[in-house]
């Protein structure tokens, strides 16, 4: 393996060029025409145009990917996460071409890509999963008799599903058919299936993820949990690791039933085993995610594992040291510290999270020890309205969860993005909050604690601070020197100093 042809695009796609580079390995990016300015295919080696900018002409369009990887010599392919990394029929049409896949192999995507047959592998393997109704090819018919017994609230859930597509939370009987319908619809055009199953909807719970890696030569590791119940819309916004929830004993559970379904799966490469569990420390499996995730940084950091390192070269054959492999209750490997990541979207908050696209006119990314940021941003560039609203992961590390909470709010204070509007407010509040502090984050967090939220911040204000102190420009060492640090704005200098006469009302 010697070149690799990462098929995806923004910070997941910088993360893995940049890993590449340290391996001594070839990148090659490609991108649609709204990325043609983005910072990917700019850190690539080489650079592929697909042209066009819906995702299904491009990024979703496996034989453009695989025309971009002969044209530019790769050999092998990295999905990233999202668009095709959990296509069983793209890591098919990958092996079909001689190319490495780097992921697991196409029949246990589709096997656990399929919630009805995971859920079942689950069972095989000992572990409890939630409560529901799986049955196969099932109508609305029998999901309607079905609900009964499942009990509500419920869920419904796509069985092909991801991201929260072809996902309704249903709470009384007479809602059920029009969510059905809803979700069939949803699941059809997001992944060419309607199958749906049911699962009781529990509340307050955790929602726990091990991160699992495995060679091909059968060995599997654990590498610790995640907790990542701050959600919107289904989707994760902020994720730490270790889970504040955790007790030893529980932990060692997880890890020994997130193997267990690894090794009844036949899994290979980087994956992730999520998990329910409520107030009394009951749990249940979830899904399996057979794929690199978003929130692996702070797996990363509180392990010491490249995991995209670690992904390229099991794809290239290589095996992990044996040692580490987990074994009955035993840790796989150390956790040191606490690690917390929060991703910053372009999108709305107080208009119920909706995207908000729009140009990248000032960037500050934040830094100092214990402090991370995965970006794919650059001043100059423009956020497309056609993909996913993730721009950005701030990621901090410390030795305790209170540090790493001090960190990630200084952290966030740092950041700079004027242009469009993002969250960062909003994540700064979450961080704040008593009951994030205390490690009170189960999957009703947002809901309980942030309906309605507005936020507090003058935006106009902040803007025009931002101008002004762009255009003052930066004092130079004399002048800093020479007025201390009298009247010094949290900046380090004031923009009044340098704009002449011109004040407000003059």
């Amino acid at each position: 393996m010697q070149t690799v042809l990462v098929a995806n695009r923004g910070e997941i796609a910088v993360r893995i060029i940049r890993a590449c580079r340290e391996l001594g390995l070839r990148s090659v990016a490609v991108y649609a025409d709204p990325d043609r300015d983005a910072l990917h295919p700019r850190l690539a080696d080489v650079r592929v145009p697909l042209s066009g900018a819906g995702g299904r002409e491009t990024y979703l369009s496996i034989d453009r990917l695989l025309d971009a990887a002969r044209r530019a010599g790769a050999d092998a392919v990295h999905p990233g996460y999202g668009f095709l990394a959990e296509s069983a029929a793209f890591a098919a049409a990958v092996r079909e071409a001689s190319l490495v896949w780097v992921g697991p192999p196409a029949e246990v995507i589709a096997r656990l890509g399929d919630k009805v047959e995971a859920r079942r592998l689950a069972a095989r393997a000992g572990v409890p999963t939630v409560p529901g109704y799986d049955g196969d090819g099932a109508s609305d018919d029998e999901l309607v008799a079905a609900a009964t017994q499942v009990g509500f609230p419920l869920m419904i859930k796509a069985a092909a599903g991801g991201g929260g597509l072809g996902m309704r939370r249903v709470d009384a009987p007479e809602a059920l058919r029009d969510a059905l319908a809803s979700a069939r619809r949803e699941a059809r055009a997001a992944f060419d299936r309607d199958a749906l199953l049911l699962e009781h909807h529990l509340e307050g719970v955790h929602h726990v993820e091990v991160q699992i890696v495995a060679d091909r030569a059968g060995t599997v590791v654990a590498l610790g949990e995640r907790e990542c119940s701050v959600q919107r819309r289904h989707q994760k916004l902020v994720e730490e690791a270790p889970s504040p929830f955790m007790t030893a004993g529980l932990r060692a559970r997880l890890e020994q039933a997130a193997v267990a379904i690894a090794r009844e799966a036949g899994y290979r490469n980087a994956g992730t085993v999520e998990f329910l569990v409520d107030a009394d420390r009951n749990w249940y499996f979830l899904e399996v995610n057979a794929r690199l995730q978003v929130e692996h940084p702070v797996t990363e950091l509180v392990t010491g594992t490249d995991l995209v390192a670690t992904q390229l070269r099991i794809a290239a054959g290589e095996r992990l040291p044996a040692g580490r492999a987990a074994r009955g209750a035993a840790r796989a490997v150390p956790i040191r510290g606490h690690a917390i990541e929060c991703r910053v979207c372009a999108e709305d908050p107080a208009a119920g999270f909706r995207p908000t696209p729009g140009p990248i006119l000032t960037l500050v990314e934040p830094g100092g020890p214990g402090v991370r940021v995965d970006s794919g941003l650059r001043a100059g560039w423009r956020v497309p309205a056609e993909y996913d609203p993730l721009l950005a992961k701030v990621i901090v590390h410390a030795q305790s969860r209170d540090d790493a909470l001090a960190r990630m709010r200084e952290a966030l204070a740092q950041y700079v993005i004027l242009g469009c509007r993002t969250n960062l407010e909003f994540l700064h509040a979450v961080v704040r909050h008593d009951a994030f502090r205390a490690g009170d984050t189960t999957t009703q967090f947002i809901g309980r604690y942030f309906a309605g939220w507005r936020g507090e911040a003058d935006g106009l204000a902040a803007a025009v601070a931002a101008v002004l102190a762009e255009a003052g420009g930066e004092p130079d060492a004399d002048e800093t020197r020479d007025r201390g640090t009298a009247g010094a704005t949290p900046l380090g200098w004031d923009p009044w100093a340098h704009i002449g006469p011109w004040r407000i009302g003059a």
